[in-house]
């Protein structure tokens, strides 16, 4: 056998052990792409042989099986899931690991970063290795100025300290550097086609003229390329014209750029694309662990050719699947355009999926490393929710999130039959801040015969004030009904929230689609400071965002 018969092979003895000794074809192939995405390019000739392989394992006894998987050393469905739990081991880890997370200026962090951010994070945790934030500026189209002090403020509010932070707006005389290597070495050259000429001639699998020139020439061209027009050339990197994927061959490693850079304005010309910066500064950073999704499956391949043409060990590439977002609107371009236009209010408004977004409403940093490293690095596609965020999140503010009375739209009811509470002596009222937590304390409430109740609870019917009195509503009319908190479990009443009259704050609650809900909080929750989370009982979570001065301001979380 072939290495990749044998991959095969030993792919389908597991798959028949996994199903009382019958292999399917089409299992066994997916197993390998999932698990081997470096034999992508491999599945036809993967298809052609596992048909034959797994007839003949089919054909064995089950004893036959188990003994060539014990031969082999192979591990069975059954370990390698225990094995999988999580963020998986990396593969190929010879000494230091070295991983990098490279965002784009173009705005801050959104929820779909996260999972780049997360994985590296904690693998470099896991095996003491060490982090890089490179940030990746070399296209001054795609820059959003504020973005640079942006991402590190998001960094730290997810709790990542990267180890060093490069910009590669930094390093343009390293590109020019390798540049002029790989034509000295007859590996890139300056390609003066225009797109549909060499567009047809790359289809074909045809060199264009420019390819067979001289490294003399390439390099007298190249030092004429900063005077050039924009399109006039541009610097390829050779491959091979007759790889399958017409997109990899002879791929443009540099280009010109007529734009201001925020960083070093106009002092350049020739840009680097983003294959050939990568790959570059992944080897000089001594990067060991490349995670990337898995449309850059395409840009590993066509990195490889520039390791092979300088000599370069290739790092060890793992890509994951898409990462699909319910409801989220994650496009930073549009983001921008949204909040130029007023359509946003800010990039944390509470209608998009930044971090600066999701924190303001409440949702913890560490909700949402949990759900990424649940997600893991698999290929295979994930489904991301809110009601997956909200549950999480729930578990972590349900012990530190203190609980106070909040009344929606209010309505003030006041009992008129009844003089045993009057405004000298009211009834005081003690709840406790948190009903598992006691030692927190308690807050007080006063009772003096009125109240303010929601608007949703004001109707006709026997309802109770939480830990006060029990009242009946008819035709508007409050009357008192009882004090006992057993007549109102066995009456059935309706148990609402309520907030003094006399003693109370206005709130604004700004919802998760950006609406705002107005209402009247219990007086105790002006002590708390900005960014402190409480659960308003009956409403849900939120966050205190401000404190104005006749208002508190608070961003909603979730129920």
């Amino acid at each position: 056998m072939n290495d990749l018969e044998k991959i095969v092979y030993e792919y389908g003895l597991l798959n028949a052990k996994k199903h009382k000794g019958k292999a399917n074809p089409g299992a066994v192939i997916g197993s390998i792409m999932s698990t081997h995405s470096e034999l992508r390019p491999k599945a036809k000739e993967i298809g052609q042989i596992a048909n034959s392989i797994v007839k003949n394992i089919n054909e064995m006894s089950i004893e036959d099986q188990n003994t060539e998987i014990t031969n082999l050393g192979l591990k069975t469905f059954e370990k390698k899931k225990k094995v999988e739990e999580g963020l998986p081991d990396l593969n190929n880890v010879n000494g230091n690991v070295v991983m990098r997370f490279a965002p784009n200026p173009s705005g801050p962090l959104h929820i779909g970063h996260v999972r780049a951010v997360v994985s590296n994070n904690e693998y470099v945790k896991k095996y003491k290795g060490r982090l890089i934030l490179r940030i990746e500026d070399t296209d001054p189209k795609r820059i959003y100025e504020p973005a640079y002090k942006m991402i590190e403020e998001d960094l730290k509010w997810l709790t990542v300290k990267a180890d060093e932070i490069a910009y590669q707006s930094d390093r343009f005389p390293i590109y020019y550097e390798y540049a002029e290597k790989l034509i000295k070495l007859s590996k890139a050259y300056v390609c003066r086609c225009s797109g549909d000429e060499f567009k047809r001639l790359k289809d074909e699998s045809k060199s264009c003229p420019c390819r067979n020139l001289s490294v003399e020439e390439n390099m007298k061209l190249w030092n004429e390329f900063p005077n050039m027009k924009v399109g006039q050339a541009v610097l390829r990197v050779k491959t091979d014209l007759n790889h399958k994927n017409p997109a990899i061959r002879d791929w443009v490693s540099m280009r010109l750029v007529n734009e201001t850079h925020p960083r070093f304005g106009d002092k350049y010309r020739v840009y680097p694309m983003m294959n050939f910066s990568v790959a570059i500064d992944d080897h000089l950073m001594g990067i060991t662990h490349v995670l990337r999704g898995k449309d850059h499956l395409a840009n590993g391949e066509k990195q490889k050719y520039l390791y092979e043409h300088l000599n370069w060990k290739v790092p060890e590439f793992i890509h994951y699947g898409k990462l699909k977002m319910e409801d989220i609107p994650l496009s930073t371009s549009k983001a921008l355009a949204g909040i130029e236009d007023g359509t946003y209010t800010g990039w944390d408004d509470p209608r998009l999926g930044t971090l600066r977004a999701i924190g303001r409403r409440g949702i913890q940093a560490k909700t949402i490393v949990d759900l990424m490293i649940e997600i893991g690095v698999k290929i295979s596609d994930s489904t991301l929710s809110w009601k997956k965020i909200y549950g999480l999140n729930r578990k972590i503010l349900e012990k530190v999130a203190n609980r106070y009375f909040f009344v929606l739209s209010p309505v003030k009811i006041k009992i008129n039959d009844n003089e045993k509470f009057s405004r000298s002596s009211p009834l005081k009222i003690k709840r406790p801040l948190h009903p598992d937590f006691l030692k927190r304390g308690d807050r007080e409430l006063f009772f003096n015969g009125e109240a303010y109740i929601s608007s949703d609870d004001f109707e006709d019917g026997l309802i109770r004030l939480m830990d006060c009195v029990n009242i009946t509503i008819f035709n508007g009319q409050a009357t008192f009904h009882s004090s006992s908190f057993e007549q109102a479990r066995e009456e059935k009443a309706k148990i609402i929230q309520w907030v003094p009259v006399n003693e109370n704050m206005n709130v604004d609650i700004v919802m998760s689609d950006n609406s705002i809900v107005k209402g009247l909080c219990e007086v105790t929750v002006g002590n708390l400071n900005v960014g402190d989370i409480v659960q308003f009982e009956r409403f849900g979570f939120a966050r205190l965002d401000s404190k104005e001065k006749d208002r508190l301001v608070f961003y909603f979380a979730h129920k």
